[in-house]
């Protein structure tokens, strides 16, 4: 089976073979043909499946053989959480329908609404968007979505998490009664499956991987390591491997720029990507990291979707993330369509039980590596030298205080403490949960 066998235009045809697609995917043999039949579709696959081309190729078939709307308006509409995902859908998208009439705009925030204003008024069949946009779009009625009759919903679970769930309500109401929803999720958790019951109608189920799975192309490795010296492990382990391509993830936009900062000033070129930065600057530090002027991409998990750098070797969690799922989220961007990749993530004792939750979604136990150098003392030393209880250690990072403790108590907490980073020559201590 391969592309002719769903019976494309040749206008369809000759683009593809120009981007050198031939073989089809698990999620593009099962998910076209029900997309053709006009089904609901809800599929759950792993992000680098090819699932765009899933959805996008039987939808542009689809919107050939239709006759359009005469009011400028859209006929499909395709929601994506972040402004990569969403720009990197409508490239794609324009370059399948290169040789169509098909005409795709793509809105999100960070740029002027007037100029998508105006594409939009120029006419549309095709609208790619984040829901806070369109939903601003809609808002000053530069658009309209009466005549969409073909919806995609993509990382649905990514969306439903970011607290897009009203918003993707109102996008539904929104369109023609009659419309196909198409809703594609990495994961498989239980508010997607609520969603999906509510808005979707008897539709086709795709599974075409074990959910939570990682590819088998991708080594799991784990650096044990303190918490205040990741960034010194990072700098080494890229200057004595000479890693040249390194995406990175951490939690907090404030950690991104500290940790960008100080590979710049090792000697590493590095540029980061979260979403306080403007999309001009995100594009230009993925552009850069594409093209090896950077040899790290520092970013968060929400601006990182989207982000497809094509033979991508390695991802390192600097931070793992908070939920476990989205460890298959991060990996996702290494080891794609059959090439080796490689997943790191840095891991403090605080971390343990995250890394525990991680092994047991994906079913494996990841190898850990010891660097000389960079061993963790054992937690039961450092609570011997902060004297405490272990109680004490399910304190917030700030270590405040409870309520009860009286003044004189909170003055010997904080002397005591002091005492000991004093003794550890004012290195950092991190309790965390």
């Amino acid at each position: 089976m391969n592309f002719k066998s769903f019976s494309f235009s040749s206008e369809l045809l000759q683009a593809l073979e120009e981007l050198n697609f031939h073989t089809l995917t698990p999620v593009q043999r099962s998910a076209i043909p029900a997309v053709r039949k006009g089904k609901d579709v809800l599929a759950s696959a792993q992000t680098g499946t090819g699932k765009t081309a899933a959805f996008a190729l039987p939808l542009i078939q689809k919107l050939s053989e239709s006759t359009l709307s005469d009011n400028n308006a859209p006929s499909a509409l395709v929601l994506a959480p972040t402004r990569e995902l969403a720009e990197q859908i409508a490239n794609n998208v324009k370059a399948f329908a290169k040789y169509t009439a098909l005409k795709t705009v793509c809105l999100f925030g960070g740029v002027n609404l007037a100029g998508q204003a105006n594409d939009l008024k120029a006419g549309v069949d095709i609208v790619v968007a984040t829901p806070g946009r369109l939903l601003d779009h809609l808002r000053l009625g530069n658009i309209s979505l009466a005549n969409v009759k073909h919806l995609v919903l993509d990382e649905a679970d990514r969306m439903l998490d970011m607290g897009f769930i009203t918003d993707m309500q109102t996008v539904i109401n929104g369109c023609d009664e009659t419309r196909q929803i198409l809703l594609f999720s990495a994961t498989y958790p239980a508010a997607i499956k609520q969603f999906a019951s509510k808005v979707l109608k008897q539709p086709e189920i795709i599974r075409v991987d074990q959910t939570n799975s990682t590819a088998e192309t991708v080594q799991h490795v784990v650096y044990p390591v303190e918490e205040r010296r990741k960034q010194e492990l990072l700098s080494e382990l890229i200057g004595k491997k000479n890693w040249q391509q390194v995406l990175v993830f951490v939690n907090m936009k404030e950690t991104a720029d500290e940790l960008v900062k100080e590979l710049n000033l090792d000697g590493i070129p590095a540029a980061v990507c979260h979403g306080d930065k403007t999309q001009g600057n995100r594009r230009r530090a993925l552009r850069e990291f594409k093209e090896g002027k950077v040899r790290v991409l520092v970013a968060t998990e929400v601006a990182a979707r989207g982000i497809d750098i094509e033979g991508l070797p390695r991802v390192i969690n600097i931070d793992l993330p908070w939920l476990a799922e989205d460890y298959v989220h991060r990996i996702g961007r290494t080891g794609r369509a059959g090439k080796p990749g490689q997943a790191i993530s840095f891991v403090s004792r605080e971390e343990e039980n995250t890394l525990f939750d991680i092994e047991k979604l994906i079913g494996q136990r990841i190898n850990r590596i010891v660097l000389p150098g960079y061993e963790v003392s054992n937690r039961e030393v450092l609570i011997d030298k902060i004297g405490k209880k272990p109680s004490h250690l399910r304190r917030s990072r700030s270590n405040k205080p409870s309520g009860q403790a009286t003044g004189e108590a909170r003055a010997k907490n904080r002397s005591r403490i002091a005492k000991v980073r004093k003794s550890l020559k004012g290195n950092k201590l991190s309790l965390k949960k």
